[in-house]
């Protein structure tokens, strides 16, 4: 089968516990929101939660028995489902793109990423955790530690970090930004992904 990888880019936030990871990912959402970029987050949880609330409807409704729950209103819609199995990264962004955002961004994601932004706080840790060739930018205190080759930002220079970005994977992204109020959001055509979604028909296996 013909695949072709989602046109919205992956970035993954990634770093030890309690290094300040969601701290950056909040001030990088909001600098390139500013910008007029529309952006999708996904945080990844290694075990099983509920991000439902105990007591409402729609938490009623999954414990009666429903595979899929669905809350909607005027201004915002949630899907929750069981899944078989943990959705990939590129499926991620395929869902990322129909949603109408031009990047991803990621919290976690250490052994799948391979697209990086680590953050490293010296009162947390003086050891990076991933490879030099995975990492795009280093956020840290610790500017000695980036390799060779890997630009360091402070650990509040989210524009720096929104520059980087957007130089390297935002400028070709059609409709991105004030562009795309003109163009509207992407065709379905454009959020092919490198894998078909679970229970997908329309995709290949």
């Amino acid at each position: 089968m013909n695949e072709r990888a989602p046109l919205v880019p992956v970035v993954s936030i990634v770093g030890k516990g309690d290094s300040g990871k969601t701290t950056f990912l909040e001030k990088l959402i909001r600098e390139l929101t500013l910008r007029g970029v529309h952006v999708a987050t996904v945080k990844h949880h290694v075990h099983d939660y509920d991000i439902d609330v105990p007591g409402k409807d729609s938490w009623r409704h999954a414990r009666a028995g429903a595979m899929t729950t669905m809350v909607s209103s005027p201004d915002k819609f949630a899907l929750i489902a069981n899944v078989q199995r943990e959705y990939t990264l590129p499926e991620l962004a395929r869902i990322a793109c129909d949603s109408g955002a031009d990047i991803l961004l990621t919290e976690g994601y250490k052994r799948e990423a391979t697209t990086r932004i680590e953050v490293a706080r010296h009162a947390r840790s003086e050891a990076l955790i991933s490879k030099p060739e995975e990492l795009i930018a280093l956020v840290t205190d610790m500017p000695h530690l980036a390799p060779e080759g890997v630009p360091s930002f402070g650990l509040d220079d989210a524009p720096g970090v929104a520059d980087l970005i957007a130089t390297r994977y935002l400028a070709a992204v059609p409709g991105r930004g004030a562009a795309r109020s003109s163009a509207g959001a992407k065709g379905a055509e454009d959020c092919l992904s490198t894998a078909s979604l679970p229970g997908d028909a329309t995709g290949g296996n």
